[in-house]
């Protein structure tokens, strides 16, 4: 599927922000004043342990939660003010599936194209295309009930994408999937990337991240922690190997939150 660059897009600001988000549920603090910005034409990865405030930040983008504090903006639209446009901005790949058992693959992306307004002869040709992209056309006319959950995260994909979206979101892109449908994902991202596409990920495989994103942001406890490119990060940790970095970075950070009184 060629997405077709975005780098003639008159909008003042062309990314995802959030700005001093907070967050809680009851007694859990799940962010903390947390900010980034994920430009157009790159891939930013959100990394964090689980229960660091990632998913939390992102139904917050996409508009499933409202911050107790702060905001968060899509191509300069606050997603609080105004949801509907700022969702149709965005794809969302969620950490919770959600398919329709009743729906095959096939039917499931058309629905969400034609939610977004897709039809006709274009919108089945995207839905082709992504069928064959993401290895779909074993099961593409089953229906859901009893996929696997790379099956499920495939269809999943193909729902977030068929719209063409200026932004994607994308939480644990590859979690569940083997080796060759792995790659074919990853390729689709650094297309989106190359044709100018805002992306902002969440993932636990570091080998992905090194691939994938060129800025990283490490969360923990509902807060940033670290901030760079993957290289920056290296060299401030004084070790080459990402996951290292990461370990580094989150050990340092709780050994100094656990000596604060």
């Amino acid at each position: 599927m060629s997405y077709g660059s975005v780098g003639n897009r008159c909008d003042v600001r062309l990314m995802i922000e959030i700005e001093n988000l907070t967050k809680s549920f009851e007694l859990v603090q799940a962010l903390n004043g947390l900010s980034l910005s994920a430009h157009d034409g790159r891939v930013t990865g959100l990394i964090g342990p689980n229960g660091a405030g990632k998913t939390t930040a992102f139904r917050i983008i996409y508009g499933l939660l409202v911050a107790d504090q702060g905001r968060a903006l899509v191509d300069g639209v606050d997603v609080a003010q105004n949801r509907m446009l700022a969702q149709r901005q965005l794809g969302v790949l969620p950490d919770v599936r959600g398919l329709y058992s009743r729906l095959t693959a096939r039917e499931h992306i058309r629905y969400f194209g034609q939610l977004h307004g897709a039809e006709g002869a274009a919108l089945e040709a995207d839905i082709d295309e992504l069928v064959e992209r993401l290895g779909m056309a074993d099961f593409a006319d089953r229906l859901a009930k009893g996929f696997s959950r790379g099956q499920e995260l495939k269809v999943a994909l193909g729902r977030a994408m068929v719209h063409r979206p200026k932004n994607l979101i994308l939480d644990e892109p590859t979690n569940g999937l083997d080796v060759m449908s792995s790659r074919a994902v990853r390729a689709l991202i650094l297309e989106m990337k190359a044709d100018g596409h805002c992306i902002l990920l969440s993932s636990h495989i570091m080998s992905e991240v090194s691939a994938l994103c060129d800025h990283l942001v490490f969360v923990s406890e509902g807060r940033a922690v670290a901030t760079g490119t993957p290289d920056e990060l290296r060299a401030q940790a004084g070790v080459d190997d990402l996951e290292e970095v990461f370990v580094r970075v989150l050990g340092k950070h709780v050994d100094q939150g656990e000596a604060t009184p």
